[in-house]
């Protein structure tokens, strides 16, 4: 019987089913031990399960059995295994245990061997999370020769992705993303072992977020949904795939589907706890709550992401100013911008800057930001990053009335949204144009770009967009509240209150003379002359109640 369980299980190994190949090796297992590289299939089995305590258990078994047959190398393979896997999770006492063990067998075996390829990977891990990007090359490339001299293709894969990685963060972007269409190849004829497999797809995927490049994102998607769902029983990758899908489909209008997806994946991903990629997905999950307006549900999901590892910015910053908490708004995102200091990290906060910078009636520091973005994008090449800085360009320049060349970069922009079927910024993008034509007179012009936003508002569920943009609408362009920033409104909403100044000052935490700056801006934008008008005109247009 216990070969038989053991012959079932190594088939079921082969077949990649996961849960029979589980099953049968362990009945082989209480019958008699298995051999070592039965029970490393076993532990491989029991990862990609997500039975943590038992991929554990057992390729520290397989480890210990190696050992005792005096096969150094393979029993450093073992401690490899169990490092880079607790490494992943975050336990990094125990993972810096095993891959020392790891280290010092290989430096004992006293001969070249490819084990030592594997244990140089932590390494190039570490380099890159010190920033120390051409370092971690470097390694990469020690770690590729030796792959390709032991004609080791697992190792090999390893190495010419994190090389992939790297060259993008060094700024050569297009032969990095080259790279890691070749190692996909090999991914996708399953040329690999599961384990990097999956690495590698979550690791593309992650890359083409890095660089923004979505058709990319969404041609990789689709391969790592079909090789998930040839393995029925696979865990820890599935949920990776469905944050992806969520974003895919967020950008592309399904809202809908894509905060169903995004369900899915919280609960994937909090079953086991502790797994990679939890924290991401109450992200997304919280981005679709705030953008569908439920503000309560989006605060939630923001905590439960900031618990599990991933900060909630800039996602909480934009739910701030959407509640029109404008000072809180700008002092997270202030911070956030501060704290990145990669383009990478800077270019996916630097676009909710300039929108709250503008609603803060802070210019110069939207147009720095803009500028900046703008920057990112040009050395990026990214079509989706190009048409997010045209978009904070062409807001800038509303914020500063000049329409004109507000419209060449809004226009710009719209054609690159359309172009990446992206809706929400489509419409967003569109709002700024209306506002824009407004602003030159062409009312008609105006009305219909802010008719085509409406319409696509309403499709996706934008409850905050069709909130605002039925204010917009109401006030034409006759009526000049659209003029004023939000942080204006709320100075206008405090005076119309009767509050002075300084009441008004100590209300939304800034200094008396910005006030009385605001204050000017709403008198030469409404054509008032006094505190008294303006209040008449607060309570005319429904701003007071």
């Amino acid at each position: 019987m216990t070969a038989s369980a053991r012959d079932r299980g190594r088939e079921a190994f082969a077949r990649q089913a996961w849960a029979e190949a589980f099953a049968q090796l362990s009945a082989a297992d209480q019958e008699a031990t298995l051999e070592p590289a039965d029970l490393e299939k076993l532990a491989t089995a029991a990862y990609l399960l997500g039975r943590d305590a038992d991929w554990r258990d057992t390729w520290a078994r397989a480890h210990r059995e190696h050992l005792s047959r005096g096969d150094r190398e393979r029993a450093a393979r073992c401690a490899f295994w169990v490092g880079i896997s607790l490494l992943e999770r975050g336990d990094l006492a125990q993972a810096n245990g095993w891959i020392a063990r790891g280290q010092r067998l290989v430096a004992d075996v006293g001969h070249d061997c490819v084990e030592q390829g594997y244990l140089l990977f932590p390494t190039a891990l570490h380099a890159i999370a010190q920033g120390d990007n051409p370092t971690a090359h470097t390694i990469f490339g020690r770690m590729l020769e030796i792959g390709q001299r032991f004609g080791d293709r697992d190792l090999v894969t390893l190495a010419r992705h994190g090389q992939g990685r790297v060259l993008i963060r060094l700024g050569e972007a297009t032969n990095g993303i080259t790279l890691l269409d070749e190692v996909m190849v090999a991914v996708t004829s399953g040329e690999v072992s599961p384990i990097v497999a999956g690495d590698v797809y979550c690791g593309t995927l992650s890359a083409c977020q890095e660089i923004f490049d979505l058709r990319r994102a969404r041609e990789w998607t689709a391969a790592l949904s079909d090789w998930c769902a040839a393995q029925p029983d696979l865990i820890p990758y599935r949920g990776q795939c469905m944050i992806r899908r969520s974003e895919i489909m967020q950008f592309h209008g399904a809202w809908g589907d894509a905060l169903e997806e995004s369900r899915l994946a919280c609960e994937r991903l909090s079953h086991p706890p502790g797994q990679p990629g939890s924290g991401a997905a109450f992200y997304q999950l919280a981005e679709l709550h705030r953008l569908r307006g439920d503000f309560d549900l989006a605060e939630e999901a923001y905590r439960q992401a900031s618990e599990r590892g991933r900060s909630p910015q800039p996602g909480l910053a934009q739910l701030r100013l959407a509640q029109g908490q404008i000072e809180a708004a700008r002092s997270a995102i202030a911070r956030t911008v501060d704290d990145a200091r990669e383009s990478r990290l800077r270019s996916r906060v630097l676009g909710p800057f300039v929108e709250i910078m503008i609603a803060a009636d802070e210019p110069a520091a939207a147009r720095g930001a803009a500028e900046e973005l703008t920057q990112i994008a040009d050395a990026l090449g990214a079509p989706f990053l190009q048409a997010q800085s045209g978009q904070a360009a062409g807001a800038v320049l509303l914020a500063e009335r000049r329409p004109e060349p507000a419209l060449a970069a809004l226009h710009q922009a719209l054609t690159t949204w359309c172009e990446l079927e992206v809706l929400y910024e489509n419409a967003r993008t569109r709002v700024l144009i209306g506002l824009a034509c407004r602003e030159l007179g062409d009312d008609p012009g105006g009305t219909m770009e802010l008719e085509a936003a409406r319409r696509i508002f309403q499709q996706l569920g934008a409850a905050p967009d069709l909130a605002r943009l039925g204010e917009l609408s109401r006030h034409g362009r006759g009526e000049d509240t659209a003029r004023l920033t939000a942080r204006e409104l709320q100075v206008l909403h405090h005076l119309a209150a009767g509050k002075t100044n300084r009441a008004i000052a100590l209300e939304l935490a800034i200094s008396e003379k910005t006030v009385a700056r605001h204050v000017s801006n709403i008198f030469t934008k409404l054509g008032l002359t006094t505190r008294a008008a303006a209040t008449a005109y607060a309570y005319r247009h429904h701003l007071v109640h």
